[in-house]
């Protein structure tokens, strides 16, 4: 696409624009002799400041002098770059162009012209076509856990305060105890290496099955009656959607040889019990703040997989571009997540972690990293159409309670923030900014998300009808956006306190 001449003062710029197929554009300007004797004589200048010429103060070298020293060759090269920084935002501008990040010089056509070519690649940003995403529909049925897992929960509570003794005899359903697990091929061959080796693995043994229960549900439930110092035996067909690909779809012959049997012993459910995890002042009082505690997780839980059901749909209708260079900047933010979270746990670096999976870093990026990323990525993408289609607004209020909440937990869940900001520490501009920016976008999300739900849900279509009955309202003043609301820190003068 060839756009209009562009004129700078008395100097004019053709440009070009040509789209690719990766999200990304070719732009080519050309520049007219003019701008290129321009920034020669300016080269010159810059040449003449930063070496001594004898005669001459710094700077004040004649161009011809200069030339003369240096040659054509070094004061052009230093021209086109000037070109390039001076260009570049122009030709943008001109061509109407929104980049996703800095465009690369990829060549230079008719350099020894008067008239070069300049040819950029330029990532574009990411554009979004939500498609019908209001007629996307998903029951919402999420049912509070009843009294069994409440139970359960407090068993798991009273089981903390135990305390254990070592026991002679064999394991009974309850008992807590240590393991050496070996799982090998059921038709191995003699030397041939275990699937699963884990020594010293500690486990409850429970006569049920439990979801997420490692090597598989109901593992534990097979050691009810093994003895200390003794082996066990048995096979399990571990499913072909396993999640673990050295296991999938394979028949595994376990050998469990029990090193430790404990006994654990429950304190007694009173009112002192729940005075000292401080969960109230009764057994009545705990009992509620467990349930409280158990729906809040049992619903977030429910969101997350429903959210997750409703933003796949749109997906599927949903078209979403952007360019290479995008996925490769969220690739980094996925490794640096992974490296944190990894020295947390005591592992040193990635390089550590890879040779712990037994993998390489260019596999790793391949198989995980960049599906994450593009999966972060889309996502991320389409709520923010959303939120702009929905207008999503927040307001003063909410922002400086979630300001405070994040601050809180961020004090007491990231080092590196609560060495920054402990004592009498005033806080940075920038740290108040971050996490100004962190609580306008965690709301704008939940915002977000529960404009979602009323949609999938036909609330929304519901409420829009109720809204176009009402008779016309005067009209009211607006909400700050997070946008804005970002841009003006809810707190600068004093460290914010937990609550």
């Amino acid at each position: 696409m060839r756009h209009a001449p562009y004129q700078k003062g008395f100097v004019t710029l053709k440009i070009e624009t040509h789209p690719r197929d990766d999200h990304q554009i070719t732009l080519i300007v050309e520049v007219e002799p003019e701008k290129l004797e321009g920034a020669r004589r300016k080269s010159a200048r810059r040449i003449a400041e930063k070496v001594k010429i004898p005669g001459f103060r710094p700077g004040k070298a004649p161009y011809d002098v200069v030339r003369r020293i240096y040659g054509d060759g070094v004061i052009t090269e230093e021209a086109m770059e000037l070109l390039v920084e001076e260009l570049y935002p122009l030709a943008l501008k001109e061509a109407d162009i929104n980049p996703a990040a800095p465009g690369q010089l990829e060549n230079i056509e008719n350099e020894k012209t008067d008239s070069p070519k300049f040819i950029f690649t330029v990532p574009l940003a990411p554009t979004v076509d939500l498609g019908d995403y209001k007629s996307i529909r998903l029951p919402y049925e999420w049912v509070a856990p009843g009294d069994e897992k409440l139970e359960e929960e407090i068993a798991n509570l009273r089981r903390m305060y135990s305390t254990r003794e070592t026991v002679e005899r064999a394991a009974a359903d309850g008992d807590f105890i240590s393991v050496d697990v070996v799982g090998v091929k059921a038709k191995a061959k003699k030397d041939e290496a275990p699937l699963i080796e884990r020594n010293g693995f500690a486990l409850l043994v429970r006569a049920d099955e439990k979801e997420g229960e490692w090597p598989f549900p109901g593992f534990a439930s097979k050691l009810i009656g093994a003895e200390p110092g003794k082996s066990v035996e048995f096979s399990h067909k571990f499913p072909k959607d396993y999640t673990d690909e050295s296991l999938k779809g394979q028949n595994v012959k376990f050998t469990v040889n029990v090193k430790t049997v404990r006994a654990i012993h429950m304190p007694e459910m009173n009112d002192e019990f729940a005075q000292k995890i401080g969960l109230g002042q009764t057994v009545d009082e705990l009992h509620q703040r467990m349930r409280e505690n158990l729906e809040h997780q049992s619903r977030a839980e429910y969101d997350d997989k429903f959210y997750e059901q409703v933003l796949e749909q749109i997906k599927a209708g949903a078209t979403v571009n952007y360019a290479p260079q995008t996925l490769e900047h969220e690739m980094e933010h996925v490794l640096e997540d992974l490296e944190r979270r990894m020295k947390g746990q005591g592992v040193e670096n990635l390089e550590t972690y890879f040779k712990m999976m037994n993998i390489t870093k260019e596999k790793f990026e391949e198989e995980q990293a960049r599906p994450t990323a593009q999966k972060r990525l889309e996502r991320g993408f389409i709520i923010d159409e959303i939120a702009k289609a929905e207008k999503i607004q927040i307001d003063e209020k909410s922002l400086e309670e979630e300001f405070r909440n994040t601050w809180a937990t961020l004090a007491m869940t990231d080092e590196e923030f609560s060495k920054r900001t402990k004592g009498g520490t005033k806080p940075t501009r920038e740290i108040i900014d971050a996490v100004t920016m962190d609580s306008a976008n965690r709301l704008m999300v939940r915002g977000t998300l529960e404009a979602l739900k009323a949609i999938a849900t036909g609330q929304a279509s519901s409420a829009e009808t109720v809204e176009e009955e009402k008779p016309a309202e005067a009209p009211k003043a607006k909400k700050k956006s997070a946008k804005k609301k970002a841009e003006e820190p809810v707190a600068e003068a004093e460290e914010p306190k937990a609550e």
